[in-house]
């Protein structure tokens, strides 16, 4: 971990969520080095240079050495503090700032400064706002196509849990190139991982982005390693099919701090790819399922993949 997180993580302590619970030691399979590379720090000046918040530093991704050295940084939006409090996230809970009117632009600054093919976008969940910050993520949509006309814009989005349909389809008007929503569990671990969130909502949301758009592409992810079985993760690929994502990822959950959700196991890298022959037999265009596989890891090249995937399916039709 670098010190840029360690130094954030210090600075929240309000963070921790969990009575202790202890670390697990990781296997060498989910070992990374720390970022040193030139590229890393360019990538980091960037960011401080726009005060944006990225996720890779507020949820302490362990690809953040590999992704910031190729400039692919996942810029969180709406500030840093979280309505919500999911018991694995490391991201601030609290009451959040007002919105920043001024930074769907320094958003576009950066994404044009780093030369970006292929951006992705998160937020906060914003309990707080009427719209769930709809309207901000749809300026920052537009925002980066003005600067940045030939970058591809992927979007990770908040539940929209507590604001009326009219969200969602403010979101999709906005025409990023893909829609992605996690459902980060199953549906048993959810009143002790995701309180605040329902899995049902979740995967509505998801369907009713392709009702939306059929052409938009449709992505989601969920984390192993929290108490789930096999079959309740392979009822989440069927869950998922029948609302037409396009997109699965699945990744190791790794437990930030003692006071989070404990890590139930480290699955192994060949369970990971059992589960990824399970989700392309079942007709996930892209699949992504290893140890360290997150939401924006490799998204550029995955984007690329997931186009060229419908191509050859629509070929075959």
């Amino acid at each position: 971990m670098s010190r840029d997180i360690k130094d954030r993580a210090q600075r929240h302590p309000e963070k921790a969520h969990r009575a202790d619970a202890p670390l697990l030691r990781k296997p060498d399979w989910i070992r990374v080095k720390a970022p040193t590379s030139e590229g890393y720090r360019r990538t980091r000046d960037i960011m401080r240079e726009n005060r944006l918040v990225t996720v890779c530093e507020e949820a302490g991704c362990p690809n953040v050495g590999e992704c910031w050295s190729q400039g692919h940084a996942t810029m969180m939006i709406m500030g840093e503090i979280c309505t919500r409090g999911c018991t694995f996230c490391n991201v601030a809970t609290g009451r959040p700032d007002a919105l920043d009117v001024f930074e769907p632009g320094r958003v576009a600054v950066a994404v044009e400064k780093l030369g970006l093919n292929h951006v992705v976008i998160t937020s906060v969940d914003r309990d707080d706002l009427a719209d769930g910050g709809a309207e901000h993520i749809a300026q920052t949509i537009r925002a980066v196509r003005r600067k940045a006309p030939g970058t591809t814009i992927e979007v990770l989005t908040p539940d929209f849990l507590k604001c009326g349909p009219d969200a969602l389809e403010v979101v999709v008007a906005a025409k990023p190139d893909v829609f992605n929503h996690n459902l980060e569990t199953v549906p048993g671990l959810y009143p002790e991982v995701r309180p605040g969130a329902r899995y049902f909502h979740s995967l509505r949301l998801l369907q009713r982005v392709k009702e939306l758009d059929p052409s938009m592409f449709t992505k989601s992810g969920i984390m192993v390693g929290l108490g789930e079985d096999r079959q309740s993760v392979i009822q989440v690929m069927d869950d998922m099919r029948a609302a037409d994502v396009d997109f699965l990822t699945i990744g190791q959950y790794l437990q930030p701090t003692p006071k989070h959700h404990a890590v139930n196991r480290f699955v192994t890298p060949e369970e990971f790819a059992s589960y990824e022959k399970a989700a392309f037999g079942k007709g996930f265009l892209m699949v992504s399922a290893t140890p360290l596989t997150r939401s924006s890891y490799h998204a550029g090249d995955d984007f690329a993949r997931l186009r060229a995937a419908r191509l050859a399916k629509l070929g075959e039709a």
